[in-house]
């Protein structure tokens, strides 16, 4: 068996052959996480996997460049949705109400992302401390609930790894665990990630990323795989639309990387990522 750990099933790339996509992925002992984007996506990734009894997940939360929408232009991405991109406030209550699903396994995709940015120092600022402010929330979710996390960070790894350290409570029964989605940065980032308590998310990014070295150093029982579908194509399929059975692909390139056999990766990370979220 496989679990893809972030997919994004809900999305309107694929609206009309979802259920077909599923039932595939599934006879192929392919099990899969659809992971929300704002309130949206995040419901229907709920939706979708009530009607499964198993093999569908959800996390749900608000992406990080949706809580800063004011500051810089984004366009609407067709493969995500039809909707305006206008959500600028995280509502704790309206998605902790999503997450009473016994179906919602984390909280996520959450985190920082600098890489589209304003280009004045003020609005930067601000930029970057409501990040911070509507990550912080949505942490205080995942502490309430005691659900892992799922971590968006793309050239922000300095400031999420400083948050995460900071945000360690000894004093309770919480343990902040998670995985860091789409993992493209070094390997000392990768070892304090890990000494916090994180798995490693690797997805077909590492065919145009290089960060061969971190995944032979890194041990197997940190990492989990992952597609971000219908994102990041691997080269193998070039062309299409990236779907749950591709991670085969990330899979075989761990297993070369690692002098492993592909039933060995995928076994492990099966269990690391059943570990993880509780499935």
């Amino acid at each position: 068996m496989i679990i893809d750990t972030h997919s994004h099933l809900q999305f309107n790339a694929f609206h009309e052959d979802s259920d077909e996509v599923i039932k595939m992925s599934l006879a192929e002992h392919i099990w899969m996480v659809n992971v929300g984007t704002k309130y949206e996506t995040s419901k229907n990734a709920v939706a979708m996997a009530e009607k499964y009894q198993d093999g569908i997940y959800a996390a749900v939360g608000l992406h990080p460049m949706y809580a800063v929408a004011e500051f810089i232009k984004l366009k609407t991405d067709s493969n995500e949705g039809n909707f305006l991109i206008k959500e600028q406030s995280f509502d704790k209550e309206k998605y902790r109400e999503l997450a009473k699903s016994k179906k919602v396994v984390a909280i996520g995709e959450i985190g920082l992302d600098y890489y589209y940015r304003p280009k004045t120092t003020e609005k930067l600022q601000q930029f970057k401390e409501k990040q911070k402010k509507i990550f912080l929330e949505q942490l205080d979710l995942a502490k309430d609930l005691n659900l892992p996390v799922i971590l968006h960070c793309r050239m922000a790894h300095d400031d999420l790894i400083k948050i995460l350290l900071n945000y360690q409570l000894p004093a309770t029964n919480y343990k902040l665990s998670g995985v860091i989605h789409c993992f493209t940065g070094t390997l000392e980032q990768a070892q304090k990630y890990i000494k916090m308590g994180f798995c490693i998310g690797i997805n077909s990014i590492i065919f145009k990323f290089n960060i061969d070295h971190v995944i032979k150093e890194i041990s197997l029982e940190n990492i989990v795989v992952e597609t971000d579908c219908p994102y990041l194509t691997p080269p193998q399929e070039e062309g299409k639309r990236n779907e749950p059975i591709f991670v085969k692909h990330t899979i075989q390139r761990i297993a070369d990387l690692k002098g492993i056999s592909f039933t060995e990766i995928c076994s492990k990370t099966t269990e690391n990522a059943r570990k993880l979220f509780s499935i």
